[in-house]
C-alpha cells in the first residue's frame, strides 16, 4: 500500500502502521493474534493543493478488493479488513460520495464492505514494515502475484467493459498509442512544436505529467521533456521490441503508454523523454485554474512560475 503513493507530487510521507484497536504501541505480532481490535493502515501526509484528497481516495480504490470484509487476498483476519479513516467531515463527505460512485459504477457485483471510520490514534510499525517494497523488492513482487492481487486488479479495472470505453472516449491513434504502444508519426502530431505555457495531462486521467518549463526543441519531430512534473508519476519498463533494448515510459496512476526515455538531452542529466502527443492533452497556463490545476502554477522545482 506505500509504493502506489510514494514520490508522488504531494505526498509528503506514507508510514505504514497500526489503528482503530485499544491497545497502545502495538507490535505487529501482536496486531496478528486478532486480539487487539488494531488493522494494518498506512498514514498518508499530504499538500491538498497538491494531491487533492479525491485522487487518493481513486487510487486506493484501485489497489484493494472492496467487497472483502474478510481480509485482503491471501491476508486473511480482521487486521486485514479495508477501511478509511477520515479526520473530519469534509474528509467524510468525499470519501462517502466516492465510495457511493464506486458502488453505482456496478464495476464489482458484490456491495462495498469497505468502512469510513473515524480516524483513531495512529501507531508505526516497526523499521522492518516501513518501505518494505524497496528493502523486500523481489519478496514485493512474488506477493504481489501469488497473492492474487494483480491478477485481480487487472480483471476489475481494465476489463472488456474498459476497453470497449476507451474505445469510445479517444480517438483511433489515441487508442492504438496508449493502450497497444503505437508511435505516431514525427512531425504530424499535435504538441511537437507547441511551446506555450502550461502542462501536459494524461489523455485518460487528467494527472499532470509534464511542464512546459521542462520541454526543449530536440528536433526528432515529437514532444520532449528534460523530466516529468514528479518522478512518480512515471513508470519505466524494460521495451524488448524493435530489435534493441529501450526504456518504455508509462504514466503510473492510469498505465497509459507515453513513449520512451532516451539520454541525449539537454546537460546536466541529459534526460530526455520523447512522448506521443496522442498520449497527453496540453493545457494553457491561463486554462490551468478553470480546469482544476491553479495549484500547479509557481509550486515546485519543475512546476509553472
Amino acid at each position: 500500500m506505500v509504493k502506489p503513493f510514494d514520490e508522488l507530487p504531494g505526498i509528503v510521507s506514507v508510514v505504514s502502521g497500526y489503528t482503530g484497536g485499544h491497545t497502545e504501541n502495538p507490535t505487529y505480532e501482536e496486531v496478528g493474534t486478532e486480539t487487539t481490535g488494531h488493522v494494518e493502515a498506512v498514514q498518508i501526509t499530504y499538500e491538498p493543493e497538491l494531491f487533492p484528497y479525491e485522487r487518493l481516495l481513486d487510487i486506493y480504490w484501485q489497489l484493494i478488493d472492496p467487497t472483502d470484509k474478510g481480509g485482503q487476498f491471501l491476508d486473511r483476519g480482521y487486521s486485514y479488513r479495508t477501511a478509511i479513516f477520515v479526520h473530519n467531515e469534509e474528509q467524510r463527505a468525499k470519501a462517502e460520495a466516492s465510495k457511493a460512485a464506486l458502488q453505482a459504477s456496478r464495476r464489482f457485483k458484490d456491495p462495498i464492505v469497505t468502512e469510513i471510520l473515524p480516524a483513531a490514534p495512529f501507531y508505526s510499525a516497526e523499521a522492518l514494515h516501513q518501505d518494505y517494497y524497496k528493502t523486500h523488492p523481489l519478496d514485493y513482487k512474488l506477493y504481489l502475484k501469488g497473492s492474487g492481487r494483480d491478477e485481480f486488479l487487472e480483471q476489475h479495472w481494465n476489463s472488456p467493459e474498459d476497453q470497449k470505453r476507451l474505445r469510445n472516449q479517444l480517438t483511433r491513434l489515441q487508442y492504438e498509442v496508449t493502450q497497444h504502444k503505437a508511435s505516431e508519426p514525427p512531425y504530424e502530431n499535435a504538441y511537437w512544436n507547441e511551446f506555450r505555457d502550461g502542462i501536459y495531462v494524461d489523455v485518460i486521467s487528467g494527472d499532470p505529467l509534464f511542464s512546459s518549463a521542462d520541454k526543449f526543441d530536440s528536433a526528432t519531430g515529437w514532444p520532449s521533456f528534460t523530466g516529468p512534473i514528479a518522478g512518480g508519476l512515471i513508470r519505466r519498463e524494460a521495451d524488448y521490441s524493435g530489435g534493441e533494448v529501450r526504456t518504455a515510459l508509462r504514466s503510473r496512476l492510469s498505465g497509459v503508454y507515453l513513449g520512451h526515455l532516451f539520454f541525449d538531452g539537454p546537460e546536466p542529466a541529459k534526460q530526455h523523454y520523447r512522448v506521443n502527443s496522442a498520449a497527453l492533452r496540453f493545457i494553457p497556463k491561463e486554462e490551468l485554474e478553470a480546469n482544476g490545476l491553479g495549484r500547479y502554477v509557481g509550486v515546485g522545482k519543475h512546476m509553472l512560475t
